[in-house]
């Protein structure tokens, strides 16, 4: 049976590198009929774990990955958070220091840094000299009686070397020399993770560790405490790192202000952060960056979309195809297709895929995605009109592909507002109208035609102005850019005839009035 798991650490971040290493790993068992997990990294007791994880779990399933063990979900080898699972690794802690495997150690943490400084300054590698180890109970008494405290660490061996075959690295050698005697046990008889980490995956019958690139020097000392312990060595494959935008640096979350440099990056990010404000999040760079999953999800982005993106971070099945569904990328995903290099996430390229995916949107269900953004933007009641669905589709009908992430709705606010609530473009209204007294007066003809247009509808509506055009021998611009601001309050927008259809002949004239009315008053 393949089993993977992916442990994250209950920051109340879904980072976006972590979401690939778990897609991978979450592919990887579907791919193979096998189950994926998720354990709780924990141990630091200092966090409110609960609150903490749900933003991680709600995340998952917005995804669309689901586990088959683990948090909410129960399963026959839980609990699945570590701080729940100290007895088991003291039992662990024990086999070793009876095998030998690992020792007690009184050092002071000045004593070992002292020691780290000399094989600097003698440009040596830097092995512990386990004076301060106790072997036996009179030495960890007598080392005791000086005040001093015990960790426990791995007695790790000092020649030879350990040969890993990585399913996606291939072999890889680590000269034991190079290796140190790490602390899997603090003074206050709390684990750390290599131990931890082993243990789990054993107890778990975890079949391969599908992991970020950083934790390949881990390997050495995880393979010699599951060797120690007697466990059989899960597979291991090292996947590459999700780098910055444009380069091979790993991404972090808490970089934002050096990815704003990037235009693109910027571009989404105030993207973002306009749609939050518009619909009354509490927003900070920490919490609130297109680094988190989060974002794309109350900004408004497809999650088929972000999972399609974030399988070819690193992934490809040849030189040409990019649009996968689910059930094409469990088909296809295999390790063997895993690059070594780092991947740069590039978030014009995410906004490309977020594009098509709309695009192809059902109109009923992109008519569903955003009416709870201009629901909670204020714009319509909850529950909403009756006129609410044929008004919206309309309008992203005619918005068509400007529409590219479901928050992108409020952009077109002004079909959502009462006539006298119409907010102008300072800028615009100046340019179009202020200036432009012939324009008004244009204005105020085609309001007379506009009354009696029957149907109002686009075709009528378009012979109408262009027989208003030819009538008064004008160009169609001296008037239509007036009318697009005294109808929306902006210089720009998708189709004028749409716009006027859309909003009827009522709230037409109604606009057109307030818009000279304005004029007339400064």
């Amino acid at each position: 049976m393949v089993r993977t798991r992916f442990a994250p650490s209950p920051t109340g971040y879904l980072h976006i590198g972590g979401v690939r290493t778990a897609l991978f790993n979450w592919l990887f068992a579907r791919k193979h009929g096998g189950q994926f997990l998720l354990r709780i990294d924990d141990t630091d007791q200092q966090r409110n774990v609960e609150a903490a994880l749900k933003p991680i779990l709600d995340g998952f399933r917005w995804l669309g990955i689901d586990w088959d063990e683990g948090p909410e979900v129960g399963g026959p080898h839980a609990p699945y958070y570590q701080s729940q699972r100290s007895a088991r690794y003291q039992t662990a802690v024990d086999r070793l220091l009876e095998s030998g495997a690992a020792y007690r150690d009184f050092a002071k943490t000045e004593e070992v840094q002292a020691e780290r400084e000399a094989a600097k300054k003698e440009e040596r590698t830097f092995v512990y000299s386990r004076r301060f180890m106790a072997e036996t109970d009179a030495q960890a008494a007598a080392f005791e009686s000086e005040g001093r405290q015990g960790v426990v660490r791995i007695k790790t061996p000092r020649d030879g070397t350990l040969v890993i075959d990585d399913l996606v690295r291939g072999r890889v050698e680590f000269p034991w020399a190079n290796e140190q005697d790490h602390v899997i046990q603090r003074a206050d008889g709390t684990c750390l993770y290599h131990l931890a980490s082993v243990v789990d995956d054993f107890d778990f019958q975890i079949s391969h560790v599908i992991r970020a690139e950083e934790h390949l020097s881990n390997t050495p000392r995880q393979v010699f405490i599951a060797q120690a312990l007697g466990y059989p060595l899960p597979q291991y494959a090292h996947l590459p790192y999700v780098a910055e935008p444009g380069s091979k640096t790993k991404m972090s979350k808490r970089k934002l202000d050096k990815y704003l440099k990037n235009v693109d990056f910027k571009k989404v990010n105030d993207q973002g952060l306009k749609i939050a404000q518009a619909i009354g999040l509490t927003t900070s760079a920490e919490t609130f960056n297109p680094v988190i999953v989060d974002f794309y999800e109350q900004v408004g982005y497809l999650p088929d979309a972000i999972i399609n993106y974030l399988l070819l971070l690193g992934w490809s099945l040849d030189d040409k195809t990019e649009i996968f569904s689910r059930d094409a990328m469990i088909a296809n995903f295999s390790l063997e297709r895993v690059n070594k290099a780092p991947a740069s996430f590039d978030p014009q390229k995410l906004v490309s895929f977020q594009e098509r995916y709309m695009n192809a949107l059902p109109l009923k269900q992109k008519v569903a995605l955003v009416l709870p953004y201009l629901q909670r933007a204020g714009l319509i009641s909850s529950p909403p009109p009756c006129d609410t669905g044929p008004r919206l589709s309309a309008v992203l009908t005619a918005a068509g592909d400007r529409i590219k992430v479901a928050g992108d709705i409020l952009e077109c606010r002004e079909f959502f507002v009462a006539d006298d609530a119409l907010e102008y473009d300072e800028a615009a209204f100046q340019k179009r109208l202020r200036d432009a007294p012939e324009s008004v007066a244009l204005l105020r003809k085609f309001r007379d035609r506009l009354a009696t247009v029957e149907p109002f509808d686009v075709p009528t509506l378009e012979a109408a102005l262009n027989e208003f055009v030819a009538a008064e021998g004008i160009k169609v611009a001296q008037i239509i850019h007036a009318l697009r601001v005294a109808l929306t309050g902006k210089g720009v927008g998708f189709g004028l005839f749409d716009t006027l259809a859309i909003l009827g002949r009522e709230s037409s004239l109604a606009r057109i009035d307030r818009a000279v009315a304005k004029l007339a008053a400064s």
